[in-house]
């Protein structure tokens, strides 16, 4: 049986590693429970991707002020 592999970008890594630490903090603090780790995965998820976007944008405003 081969085992699976995984290609990531850069951009992709990063925001793998803020998901995981984010759902992390979630197993951390009790709030995920048996049988609901893939809705609080997904929420990492998004929430990693919301903040990476709002990084983002931030960077651009900068960029256009002092550019």
């Amino acid at each position: 049986m081969e085992k699976p592999t995984l290609s990531l970008q850069p951009s992709e890594q990063a925001l793998v590693a803020a998901a995981s630490r984010i759902y992390s903090a979630y197993i951390v603090a009790g709030m995920v429970a048996e049988g609901q780790e893939q809705g609080w995965m997904t929420r990492a998820i998004r929430e990693a991707l919301w903040i990476a976007q709002a990084s983002d944008e931030a960077t651009r405003v900068d960029e256009e002020v002092s550019g």
